[in-house]
């Protein structure tokens, strides 16, 4: 497998640690860690393959530093990235909100061309709202992980995901633009 940039954005710190659980689990990958506060648009454009790794704030808001980088994002072209996501946030405590800054990062990466893999179902998680949805609501845009109410799954899911990326990445399957390629609202 060829080198992944992984980029995260994280104010706590627990964004950034799963960001280095997960490159840790990606043994068969190059994995070059990127704190989204100190990376540019020519860091993020120099890989064909990608995880962004954003939390959800308060009411549905973007971490600072994704907030600072956004204009940098909407002017890249991913019509050639692989993209895999991952988000955090609080399930129980801002649940109308659930993941809603993966969902924004979700639709404006799609919307520059990419192709998004590692969906994510929905069942085990309680929730009343997120932007972070496929049309159908079965699936996650990318991996949820609920450090605050779910810690207990989280080691658990980055090792499922982990393994669906690797052969996502590995073999270039179908791009998973679930299920159809039109970003949602």
């Amino acid at each position: 497998m060829s080198k992944i940039g992984l980029f995260f954005g994280s104010d706590t710190g627990n964004t950034e640690v799963i960001a280095r659980k997960l490159a840790e689990r990606l043994t068969s990958a190059e994995i070059d860690l990127y704190n989204i506060a100190e990376a540019g648009p020519d860091d993020m454009d120099r890989y064909d393959k990608l995880i962004l790794g954003i939390p959800t704030w308060d009411f549905g808001g973007i971490q600072e530093n994704w907030e600072n980088f956004w204009p940098s994002l909407e002017a890249l072209d991913f019509s050639h990235k692989t993209v895999a996501l991952f988000g955090l946030g609080d399930q129980f405590g801002f649940g109308d909100y659930f993941l809603d800054a993966m969902g924004l990062l979700y639709d404006v990466i799609v919307a520059q061309g990419a192709t998004v893999i590692g969906f994510w179902p929905t069942e085990g998680y309680d929730f009343e709202e997120s932007k972070a949805l496929t049309p159908d609501g079965s699936h996650f845009v990318g991996l949820a992980i609920d450090e605050d109410q779910q810690f207990n799954l989280t080691e658990q899911r980055l090792d499922a995901w982990s393994q669906q990326l690797i052969q996502a990445f590995e073999f270039q399957q179908t791009p998973q633009r679930h299920p159809s390629s039109l970003p949602h609202t």
